[in-house]
């Protein structure tokens, strides 16, 4: 791909968190056909006008970010959206693709695929060897319906599709709502109100016991840029930072980033969802991809994001 810098590159999901920061990858690395839409211009449950796209535009290359995600909240209550949507953005997308002769399609996953009490670090043989963590199952069963999709296809029609998993991400263009944000905006988030409003103190769900692995999203672009260049297998591959941090400890990070003076509160009542997910990324560091920005840096540069974007609405009036 890195001779075919002309060529019509698709980003699905090119606004939010990850389509966006492959997009600023793309340009930076002077791609110069990009070709993003906004959900109001192409409504991707849509099976009709997803071809009429592909017809039209004729991309040779597809970077498939767009899902419905959230948060452990959010999945709990809108089962049914997180199964149907997935399923459907998927099928239309892939399908859409092997139909109009893409070259390649890179499928981007989550680590929530793998089951809840896999061994650690989460090698990507681990798949379907165990239950879900049912607060996030619906997700989870529409994401591994998108990898077997992009092998299917790969084996029954030839068609280049891979898979990756990013592990837990964050960075610029994040969701900072707190009902279906992930754990670290939300923190942002928090901690910023509570310094903005002098609170004494910030609650934060769980025991704060459970291990979670963080990358920051503009190394997930350099990874996927990297594999749509260097990667062609059936088998999906991990994309991690290579270490964990507790949720306890991350609160405690982000407090000291933000500058909140208060307490923290754990709510147990409040769920903790999977012990640990900590991902084996060996198989892309062995490619030669490693990640550039360590978790505390990341954080700051996620807050100065959240400060251009959300400070102002956030606080109250």
């Amino acid at each position: 791909m890195q001779n075919e810098k002309e060529s019509r590159v698709y980003v699905a999901g090119h606004l939010g968190l990850v389509g966006s920061a492959i997009w600023r990858e793309l340009q930076r690395q002077g791609f110069a056909n990009l070709i993003g839409r906004t959900r109001a211009e192409l409504d991707l449950l849509d099976q009709a006008a997803v071809r009429s796209f592909y017809t039209a535009e004729k991309p040779g290359y597809v970077y498939f970010a767009a899902a419905k995600v959230g948060g452990i909240q959010a999945n709990n209550t809108q089962p049914a959206e997180f199964l149907y949507q997935n399923l459907q953005i998927q099928t239309n997308v892939i399908h859409g693709a092997y139909q109009a002769g893409v070259k390649k399609l890179l499928f981007l996953g989550s680590s929530c695929i793998y089951p809840k009490l896999a061994p650690q670090p989460l090698l990507e043989e681990y798949l379907l060897t165990g239950p879900l963590e049912p607060t996030n199952q619906w997700y989870a069963i529409a994401k591994i319906a998108g990898i077997k999709m992009c092998q299917a296809y790969r084996r029954q029609y030839g068609c280049d599709f891979i898979s990756a998993m990013p592990t837990n991400l964050f960075g610029s263009n994040d969701n900072y709502d707190l009902d279906t944000s992930h754990v670290l905006p939300a923190l942002i988030r928090k901690f910023h109100e509570a310094k903005v409003t002098n609170a004494p103190a910030v609650t934060c769900w769980g025991s704060g016991s459970p291990l979670r692995e963080f990358l920051y999203v503009d190394d997930l672009a350099r990874a996927c840029v990297f594999l749509m260049d260097r990667y062609s297998e059936e088998q999906f591959i991990n994309i991690g930072s290579g270490s964990d941090i507790s949720i306890r400890e991350l609160a405690e990070l982000v407090r000291h980033i933000v500058g909140f003076s208060g307490d923290i509160v754990w709510d147990r009542s409040k769920p903790d969802g999977t012990p640990r997910k900590l991902m084996d990324s060996s198989r892309l560091r062995h490619l030669g991809w490693k990640p550039q920005v360590d978790l505390e840096t990341g954080i700051g540069l996620a807050y100065q994001d959240f400060l251009r974007r959300f400070s102002r609405q956030s606080e109250p009036r």
